[in-house]
């Protein structure tokens, strides 16, 4: 269990982290399996696109199957049946996106299930104790997210929150091999940021996220913040961005410093039938497709773009046929995760920002 940087390109950094089930280069994208499932995919199926880490939902998982069922199969690997590193975040977003049905104090949350409706009282120490039972990799700090949009008083309400429930966190033992993230938060207040992340980098975590972006907040804002403060979290740990994002995200917070992400992006998109290529974004269902011959995307050598068509493809979109969601699944995590492994080689090859530049102008391209 530990983290090498690499080499560095300006801000950009390459590394290597070790962890209980496997390495994984970074910078890095998780793909999101948040019911210990990435929709669409088999494990087999995302080892051989080149993940090597995962993301599950504390919370949800929490709730459905369960944690007898989880403890029955001896943690979150076996039952999904995935050999390589797992991450799980909380259930601290769920105070954000649940709020309608929450009740916050300092305590923890209390919220009825939106499955059965049954009361549930989530704390640092509860969070903690169901990833302990996760067995997951990688454990995150319970936080406090606020809205994008909120003011300064509640932003500075939820970071002293989320430093007390950090504290509250470390004191739970997990089980041998698992590493604990804090949470930085501060929304888009570059004093508020740095303020936390010297909070919370003087506390005892393995590795250091930041929170509280991408909800609800402008981009250019996000983009911002992170140019002011990504660097500024400890070198010697993993740095990680929450649930972002678009792959012009990706670009430019690993242009900032940061080292690993996750979103539901790909995955989500995918099934909505939008496609992220060399050449722009493609949304299948246009009818400018419908005889068109060529391959989704000519540049890329996934089993998707190797043997179908885009004609095809619409044509298992309009139908609503169960294989689109998987070939378009595939396609978008190849993407993905070739774009992190294009950006870790430019920075060993010391090119970041020009493979930045030239990666992002293909994205804004209006080819289609």
């Amino acid at each position: 269990m530990s983290f090498l940087v690499e080499k560095t390109n300006g801000k950009a950094r390459a590394g290597r982290l070790k962890l209980a089930h496997g390495e994984v280069p970074t910078p890095i994208f998780m793909p999101v399996g948040t019911y210990g499932t990435v929709k669409a995919m088999t494990p087999r199926e995302l080892e051989s696109l080149g993940a090597r880490i995962v993301l599950g939902n504390t919370y949800h998982l929490w709730l459905r199957p369960g944690l007898e069922v989880i403890a029955a199969h001896g943690g979150l690997h076996r039952l999904m049946n995935w050999p390589h590193p797992i991450l799980t975040d909380s259930g601290g977003f769920q105070v954000f996106s649940l709020q309608t049905l929450s009740k916050l104090t300092d305590e923890g949350v209390t919220f009825r299930s939106p499955i059965d409706g049954s009361p549930r009282h989530l704390t640092p120490e509860v969070s903690m104790e169901i990833q302990r039972t996760l067995g997951s990799d990688i454990v995150m700090a319970f936080d406090h997210c606020p809205p994008g949009d909120a003011e300064r008083a509640v932003v500075e309400d939820a970071m002293a929150r989320t430093t007390r429930w950090a504290e509250r966190c470390l004191s739970v033992r997990l089980n041998p091999g698992q590493l604990r993230f804090g949470i930085v938060q501060g929304g888009v207040d570059v004093e508020l940021r740095l303020e936390h992340i010297g909070e919370l980098g003087a506390l005892a975590f393995d590795g250091f996220a930041l929170g509280g972006f991408s909800v609800g907040e402008p981009i250019p804002e996000m983009y911002r913040v992170l140019d002011a403060v990504a660097d500024r979290l400890p070198a010697d740990r993993p740095r990680y961005l929450m649930g972002v994002g678009t792959p012009e995200d990706l670009l430019t917070a690993i242009g900032a410093g940061v080292d690993m992400f996750d979103c539901v992006l790909p995955t989500r998109n995918a099934r909505n039938g939008q496609l992220f290529t060399s050449l722009g974004k493609l949304t299948i269902s246009h009818a400018r497709y419908r005889d068109d011959l060529a391959p989704l995307d000519p540049a890329c050598g996934c089993e998707t773009c190797r043997g179908y068509t885009r004609a095809y493809l619409r044509h298992l979109h309009a139908c609503k046929e169960i294989l689109f969601a998987r070939l378009a699944t595939l396609h978008n995590l190849t993407f993905y995760l070739e774009l992190v492994r294009g950006a870790r080689r430019a920075i060993f090859e010391g090119r970041y920002d020009e493979f930045a530049g030239v990666t992002r102008a293909r994205l804004q391209s209006d080819h289609f």
